[in-house]
């Protein structure tokens, strides 16, 4: 049989069926999905390929997705470091964004995170940012898949006046990129403090109409929490609720204060959390009680947070932290294990966004996103549990080839559709622009 792409792996960890290692097995690829995943020594007999791969020294994942982005903040990394979340946001961030905002700075810096994305192993991100049409034509040019949130914020910015505009032109991205293959598009308000009642029972409202997830940062600091208490007389969980909007749609990102009574309800309800274990230890906002979490059921899936608190978008550096955080908040060793961690990082992101139809896994039928990890390194050595090493030792330096949809992004660690000198150049002339209000 004649088909686009044969891969031939020492390893594939399809993650479906799970803790599964396949030794010596290939991937079979044909119009972007995966058609086969057999024995090597049977899929040389069985297929011949246009292309054919041998990543011989090489584990095969699903391609990584990063369930919560500000893409275009790369271009903010480190401007404020060491400050808390308030201070960092009110008198660096949003100063910033005040005096910078505009289509070109999320273009460049969208291709910046997706470049930083690619060669990381990351092949879906999940964004809540400005502009979200341009983050959106960025990732369509460059092939990665994305998960475009349709941002809602009180107040105005360059993008949008009020809460009725936002909603206007957010509508207008949904209905443009419907039949983009590689792009979704969740309501995206910013966070309970952030945006009032009357917007969030019009996003839940239209939500349900058009089968849309709602991502959304909540419980991300005990400030927060205080806040609402002071001005509703609620946690905001609470008040979510009341407004009909934790449900199995609903991606909560940071939770990192929970009493085990909103463990429960959240559970009952289905709804999701993205984990950002980096960015929360890094703005010292708390801890997520992971372990309780997946314990009662919930989704779990993993983020970067933008690149301005993280100081990365390395999913590596996070499925590593996400397993050694979950055993020491939960004085369990056995507490997300490298299989949990990796897990989170493809099928549970998939699952969050409403797209593990179509990733998450290495799947047949699925679209054949794929990572290729070189695990011959000195600093790999020995290989015992190769699941147990993507997590404990490898880097994303190790990452090497990357598709999406079947479409090679990264060949022997060069991007394929985006010029990197190009956009170096573009950064530094950010750089200087951005110092001078820093």
């Amino acid at each position: 049989m004649h088909i686009d792409t044969l891969i031939h792996a020492r390893w594939i960890i399809p993650v479906e069926p799970s803790a599964v290692c396949y030794d010596y097995h290939s991937l079979a690829i044909h119009n972007g999905r995966i058609i086969d995943l057999l024995p090597t020594a049977e899929a040389e007999q069985k297929y011949q390929a246009n292309t054919v791969e041998r990543c011989l020294q090489h584990a095969l994942i699903p391609g990584l997705i990063n369930s919560h982005t500000h893409a275009a903040m790369t271009l903010m990394r480190g401007v404020a470091d060491d400050l808390p979340l308030m201070e960092w946001l009110q008198q660096h961030i949003w100063p910033l964004e005040q005096r910078w905002m505009n289509a070109a700075y999320v273009k460049d810096g969208t291709d910046l995170a997706i470049a930083e994305m690619l060669r990381g192993g990351t092949t879906c991100f999940n964004d809540m940012y400005f502009f979200p049409e341009v983050v959106a034509q960025q990732a369509i040019q460059h092939g990665i898949r994305a998960s475009v949130g349709l941002i809602m914020i009180d107040f105005p910015t360059v993008w949008a006046d009020n809460s009725d505009m936002y909603l206007e032109k957010g509508l207008a991205l949904h209905a443009e990129m419907r039949h983009q293959s590689l792009i979704t598009t969740p309501f995206a308000p910013h966070a309970p403090y952030t945006v009032s009642d009357a917007p969030l029972q019009r996003i839940h409202t239209l939500a349900n109409e058009l089968e849309l997830p709602v991502h959304m940062h909540v419980h991300e600091t005990l400030h927060e929490i205080n806040q609402q208490l002071q001005q509703t007389g609620q946690r905001p969980l609470q008040r979510l609720q009341k407004l009909g909007l934790i449900n199995p749609a609903f991606i909560a990102v940071h939770m990192t204060q929970l009493k085990d009574s909103e463990i429960k309800q959240f559970a009952d309800a289905g709804a999701h959390i993205v984990h950002c274990p980096e960015s929360n230890l890094k703005l010292a906002s708390g801890f997520c009680p992971v372990a309780k979490c997946l314990a009662a059921g919930i989704n779990v899936a993993l983020g970067t947070d933008g690149a301005a608190s993280n100081n990365d978008l390395d999913m590596f550096g996070e499925m590593r932290m996400a397993a050694l955080l979950g055993k020491g908040v939960s004085d369990d060793a056995s507490a997300v294990p490298a299989m949990t961690a990796l897990t989170m990082a493809t099928l549970n992101g998939a699952k969050a966004l409403g797209i593990d139809h179509e990733t998450g896994s290495l799947r047949v039928g699925k679209a054949a996103d794929v990572v290729a990890i070189n695990l011959d390194t000195l600093e790999a050595q020995p290989i015992y549990d190769p699941i147990s090493h993507l997590v404990y030792v490898a880097s994303r330096q190790q990452v090497t080839d990357v598709w999406v949809a079947g479409k090679q992004l990264l060949k022997q660690r060069q991007l394929t559709t985006l010029n990197v000198d190009d956009l170096k150049q573009k950064v530094l002339l950010w750089q200087e622009r951005l110092k001078g209000v820093a």
